[in-house]
């Protein structure tokens, strides 16, 4: 299939016609394809993407959950805009199966990786939102999000290394400290993996587009794990 071809089917099924059909191309090219065809790649995009995001997600909190303070407010929005909250919206679009990739990437199995996937949902955001406008952009957003904002806010928001940390001081042992494990990407869009040790041993690990992201992560995913949290007790 062709590229034009594939960007045709992707906007087909999710809804959405763009004027300038150059803008959602380079909303699905991978830096790895550029570098194999000299297109342009889908790095601004991204930037501009996760700025709308954010502030599209910001506003919505704000005049739906008028009963919460500014801090849950913050902790919902770090959940709904996190990597793999991104990850579940990559998959709801299917944004894998239609993004051009460079050989490299696609037999490395780029199509199903977290970052390039969460990049992506955020470069076709920042597209939608050049191509047209603000409203249509938040529609986007809203329709593909609404239900999970509202189930995050109903209280899937927890602070994982709080609640981590108090678990492991009722027990009376020593605390779990969180190291950066693993850092990539360009400066405006890194991913980082941090993991969670327990006297120095390395008991889990997490990621994200944020340290912060990746040590909670880290630390749910730990917690997820009764085996493991057994052996701090």
């Amino acid at each position: 299939m062709s590229s034009q071809s594939i960007i045709k089917e992707f906007m087909q099924k999710n809804n959405l016609d763009f004027v300038d059909i150059n803008v959602i191309k380079t909303a699905l090219t991978h830096p790895s394809y550029t570098q194999e065809y000299n297109n342009n790649n889908n790095q601004r995009l991204e930037f501009l993407g996760d700025a709308v995001l954010n502030f599209i997600v910001a506003e919505y909190l704000y005049t739906r959950f008028s009963d919460k303070p500014e801090g849950d407010l913050t902790k919902i929005r770090a959940r709904v805009v996190s990597e793999k909250a991104l990850n579940n919206f990559a998959k709801q679009i299917n944004i894998g199966a239609y993004l051009l990739l460079g050989k490299g990437e696609e037999m490395s199995g780029g199509r199903k990786r977290k970052s390039i996937l969460a990049d992506a949902v955020e470069a076709v955001i920042g597209g939608i939102y050049l191509d047209q406008g603000m409203e249509k952009t938040r529609k986007f957003i809203i329709d593909n999000i609404e239900h999970f904002i509202i189930e995050t806010a109903n209280g899937n928001y927890q602070d994982y290394k709080s609640k981590l940390q108090e678990l492991v001081q009722s027990k009376g042992q020593d605390n779990v400290n969180y190291k950066i494990i693993k850092e990539t990407g360009p400066a405006h869009a890194k991913s980082f993996v941090a993991g969670v040790y327990y006297q120095n041993r390395l008991l889990a690990y997490g990621d994200g587009k944020s340290k912060k992201e990746a040590e909670q992560n880290a630390a749910e995913n730990l917690l997820k794990n009764n085996e493991l949290l057994e052996e701090i007790g």
